[in-house]
């Protein structure tokens, strides 16, 4: 179990639970101590050892990543935590809106209450023996004017790296998600290279992830420029083909998502060889450039045939898995979700296609 009080370095920070379901922080608060003091981090595991804890993950979506938690319907429980970790999940991705949470001018200082609770929701994770991601979610203004919003971009990893720096090596920092529009891949490496450097003043070698432009996409991959003397660093993909079908139904897609609904995969000679090609080239990738890789999100739209999804979700995980890939299953308990958290059970198909052997 990794308890919190057992880590290096956490005599630093207080950590004071939170009780009840949190819609807002206002019970006791975790007093996060300030301190110069850079950790010693010498002993952290390898990349590809920290990858291989990453194993079979799960994203906490729709909630901190939201304008407001609970604006999307889901907050996070303590109590899911215990869930992830009995089902057969290693570990936990935890998208957050940093940016909604920060004062408008330079130095752009991360709310405290907020920083707050993604301290909580964290530990939770800690506690119930799970590795967490932790990354910048949904900074559109960032995609949209990189030039105005590159400050505050790397004043939050600043913020954040400092905030968690005494963690340990299970907590891994995925620099942005799904860089896109403005944030071309060739803007996009110089900010990913200034925003390591960041996060290695105080975090010389926690395990970092960094993704590809445009969206996450696995073709990216060829175009992304990572440090080649730091090798802290694991690249990570999205993968959500055939889109028609993963998407079928989707409020948020421009297309006229429901001409697509009824598309079905069930696994056909010429679908999963659609499937290999992109994941047989993923792995060439990786070991022409001896990078792990995570495969950070992947599933299917709830308005998806439900025995399609079931398939196509196995077929995917199989084939991360038999590729050394770790990976973590888009999302818990949404739209695209695994767990029904109004009638508090599995969804025992995909839950099966993302753990049984």
């Amino acid at each position: 179990m990794l308890k919190t009080s057992t880590f290096p370095f956490l005599s630093l920070i207080l950590l004071i639970s939170f009780y009840g379901t949190i819609t807002a922080c206002t019970s006791s608060p975790v007093e996060i101590i300030e301190t110069d003091t850079i950790p010693d981090q010498e002993n952290f595991s390898s990349a590809f050892d920290v990858n291989k804890m990453l194993g079979k993950g799960i994203n906490l979506g729709n909630a901190l990543e939201a304008p407001a938690e609970g604006e999307w319907g889901m907050v996070i429980k303590e109590e899911y935590f215990s869930l992830i970790k009995n089902a057969g999940f290693n570990s936990v991705r935890i998208p957050v809106r940093w940016n909604a949470h920060t004062i408008s001018n330079s130095p752009y200082t991360i709310d405290e209450e907020f920083l707050q609770r993604v301290h909580q929701v964290v530990n939770w994770a800690l506690d119930h023996d799970l590795a967490v991601i932790i990354n910048i979610h949904h900074f559109n203004e960032l995609m949209d004017e990189p030039t105005q919003h590159k400050q505050k971009f790397l004043s939050i990893w600043n913020q954040v790296g400092r905030s968690f720096m005494n963690y340990p090596e299970h907590l891994v920092f995925e620099v942005l998600n799904e860089p896109h529009s403005n944030l071309t891949q060739s803007v996009w490496n110089n900010y990913l290279d200034e925003a390591i450097n960041t996060i290695r003043t105080s975090n010389s070698r926690r395990v970092l992830m960094a993704g590809t432009a445009p969206w996450g996409g696995f073709d990216g991959l060829q175009n992304l420029d990572l440090p080649e003397n730091d090798r802290q660093i694991i690249a990570t993909v999205h993968y959500y083909n055939p889109f028609q079908f993963t998407h079928q139904g989707a409020e948020w897609v421009e297309d006229n998502s429901d001409n697509w609904l009824g598309t079905t995969w069930t696994a056909t000679p010429g679908q999963k060889d659609n499937v290999d090609k992109d994941f047989n080239a993923v792995k060439q990738w990786s070991e022409q450039n001896q990078r792990p890789v995570h495969v950070g999100e992947f599933g299917a739209y709830n308005k998806a045939p439900d025995a399609s999804r079931v398939i196509w979700t196995r077929y995917i995980r199989d084939s991360a898995e038999k590729r050394g890939f770790s990976w973590a299953y888009w999302e818990f308990g949404a739209g695209f979700g695994v767990y029904n958290r109004e009638s508090e059970r599995w969804r025992t198909g995909l839950l099966d296609a993302l753990i049984k052997e």
